[in-house]
């Protein structure tokens, strides 16, 4: 496992982390056992970065999270998020009282007096506005209750704009071979401003795995059933925007580009890693295997300019047009 800077924070991070929302909910049933083995196997694996959230399984994504870490010496450092818990989900919640609120109970699932780093989670546009928000947020690193924080955003321009809050400490996007837009202009800026980025969603819901076919169905409680056409409410996040099947046909073409040995979901992975900007991609996995398998992505020799330029030439020759212009 190789390691990287995040942010300004003085951490080195393993360059894939571990995306801890599958095994909370959302992406079908996942037994303690596998969860609790896809964790093990991470940081078996050198992981030593962790993303969850309070609203991941209602907190069971951060409770399996605690349980692995008191069985493990390691330092593994743990990102949570705040916000989704609001019901209106709207810009007048994120208060100072609802904040402390959502922090002390993520304290509770994870236990430990502060938390690692903490993401607003893909607040309402209208909070990047409201300078007060990051005051509380200050207030709570002043406190002790956060070592740092940052923000999982939808939009670049919701990131842009948060990183001029000078505390923001790191930034969590969309970011794959199919949601390019970020490398444009983001990656720039939060180098300059020496933020950290999360590469959210960097499998595109599982189209980069290589595992999907057109006759692929998901479970009952899989989100992902919702989305097939990019219909629902999330539009531009599940298969990154983009017409399932239209995908699968994009994945197609990017096999004959997989270097031997290696799977296709492995090098997705690595041409995220590409771009020196990104400080982890945080793959989800619900066992032991997929996590394993994320890992071994690390160790793949760099992509060459050839083959960068294929995936490119893809991107704006079928993705583009459906979701540059939009995220």
């Amino acid at each position: 496992m190789r390691y990287r800077h995040f942010g300004r924070t003085g951490w080195q991070v393993s360059e894939i982390s571990f995306g801890a929302w599958p095994i909370g909910n959302a992406w079908g049933s996942v037994s303690d056992h596998d969860a609790l083995a896809a964790l093990h196997a991470s940081i078996d694996h050198g992981v030593n970065f962790i993303d969850t959230a309070d609203v991941y399984g209602d907190g069971r994504s951060e409770q399996l999270v605690a349980r692995v870490l008191k069985e493990r010496s390691e330092r593994v450092y743990v990102a949570t998020k705040a916000g989704r818990r609001l019901d209106p989900h709207n810009a007048v919640g994120y208060n100072r009282e609802n904040l402390t609120a959502f922090v002390n109970r993520s304290l509770q699932n994870l236990g430990g007096d502060a938390l690692d780093l903490l993401q607003l989670h893909c607040p309402p546009h209208e909070c990047y506005y409201m300078p007060e928000v990051f005051g509380f947020l200050d207030d709570l690193v002043q406190a002790g209750k956060l070592r740092f924080y940052g923000v999982s955003v939808e939009k670049v321009e919701e990131a842009l704009k948060a990183i001029e809050f000078p505390n923001v400490q790191s930034v969590q996007i969309i970011f794959n071979i199919f949601r390019q837009r970020p490398a444009d202009l983001f990656f720039e800026q939060a180098e300059r401003r020496k933020v950290g980025i999360l590469a959210r969603v960097p499998l595109a819901s599982g189209l980069l795995s290589g595992r999907m076919t057109a006759a692929t169905s998901f479970p009952p409680d899989d989100h992902r059933n919702f989305n097939i056409h990019g219909e629902a409410f999330d539009v531009g996040e599940t298969f990154s925007g983009i017409d399932f099947h239209e995908g699968l046909e994009a994945v197609e073409q990017l096999r004959p580009l997989v270097p031997g040995g290696a799977t296709l979901a492995q090098f997705a992975l690595r041409w995220i890693l590409m771009f020196d900007a990104v400080s982890c991609a945080i793959p989800g996995a619900k066992n032991a295997a997929q996590a394993t398998q994320n890992a071994g992505a690390s160790g793949l020799e760099p992509l060459s300019p050839d083959t960068m330029a294929c995936v490119r030439s893809l991107y704006d020759a079928r993705i583009r047009d459906k979701v540059h212009q939009r995220w």
